[in-house]
C-alpha cells in the first residue's frame, strides 16, 4: 500500500507536505488505504512552451508523485509525454525527482500537436503489460483538445472496460473554447456510450500552480470514488 513517511522523509524530503496533504485529501474522500496505481500523462504540444519554462510541469509531476506514495509502495510514476506522436515513455521516482522534468525534455524534439488517444493507448498498455490488478489513477494534463476527438472519445469509452480512471486536467484560460471536447467527454452518457463513467475533468487555469495542494488533491480524487464503486459493481474492478 502506501509508503511510510519515514521512506519518503529519507528519499524526497521535498515531497513530505505534499505527501501528507494527498493522505489527508484520500482520508477526506474515504479511499485511503486503497492500492491504486496511478499515471502521468502530460502535454508537450508547442503552446505547453510556457508552462514548462515556469515550471508548471514539475510541480504538477511532484504533487503526483505525493499522490502516488499514499496510493502505491514502489516510490514512481510511469509518465507519458504527448504532442503529434509520443514524445516520451518513462517514469518520475521519488528519489529522484527534482529537475526531472527538465531532463526528460532536454532529450525532447520538435513540440508538435495533441493526439490525445495516443497518449491513452500508451497508458492503456502500459498497464497491460504490467499485470497490475490494482484500479488505475491516469492524471493527464492538456492545455486544448485533442487534434482528433472522435478517436480521444473512442478511446474513453473502449477503456471503460478497463481499471482505468482518467482524471482530465485543463492548463490554461477557464472560458477557452479549446477545453469544450473535455467538458463534453466528461459527460459521456452511461450506459449508452460507455459501461461506467471513467472520466473527470477540471481547469487549474492559467497559473496552476497557484492552486492550493490540499485544492489540487481534493479536485484530482473527487470523482474516483464513485468511478470505484460502479467499476466495482460491474466487475471491472477485482481488487
Amino acid at each position: 500500500m502506501a509508503l511510510s513517511l519515514r521512506k519518503v522523509e529519507e528519499t524526497a524530503p521535498a515531497l513530505v507536505n505534499l505527501y501528507k496533504e494527498a493522505g489527508a485529501s484520500l482520508q477526506r474522500h474515504g479511499i485511503s488505504g486503497q492500492r491504486v496505481a496511478v499515471y502521468l500523462v502530460v502535454d508537450y504540444s508547442g503552446s505547453m512552451k510556457p508552462y514548462y519554462r515556469s515550471g508548471a510541469v514539475q510541480a504538477l509531476a511532484d504533487r503526483v508523485l505525493g499522490l502516488s506514495a499514499q496510493l502505491d509502495d514502489d516510490g514512481r510514476v510511469p509518465v507519458v509525454f504527448f504532442s503529434t506522436d509520443i514524445d516520451a515513455e518513462t517514469d518520475i521516482r521519488l528519489d529522484d525527482h527534482a529537475g526531472r522534468i527538465d531532463r526528460i525534455v532536454a532529450g525532447l524534439g520538435h513540440m508538435g500537436k495533441t493526439s490525445y488517444h495516443l497518449a491513452m493507448d500508451a497508458v492503456i498498455d502500459h498497464y497491460l503489460e504490467s499485470g497490475s490488478t490494482a484500479p488505475a489513477l491516469v492524471v493527464f494534463q492538456t492545455d486544448g483538445g485533442p487534434i482528433n476527438k472522435l478517436a480521444a472519445e473512442r478511446y474513453v469509452c473502449k477503456a471503460a472496460r478497463l481499471p482505468l480512471f482518467w482524471q482530465f486536467i485543463g492548463f490554461g484560460d477557464p472560458s477557452s473554447r479549446q477545453f469544450e471536447f473535455l467538458r463534453r467527454l466528461d459527460e459521456l452518457a452511461v450506459p449508452a456510450k460507455r459501461p461506467v463513467d471513467n472520466s473527470g475533468f477540471f481547469h487549474a487555469g492559467q497559473d496552476p500552480s497557484r492552486i492550493p495542494d490540499a485544492e489540487l488533491y481534493d479536485r484530482v480524487v473527487a470523482d474516483f470514488p464513485a468511478w470505484l464503486t460502479a467499476a466495482r459493481n460491474q466487475g471491472i474492478v477485482r481488487s
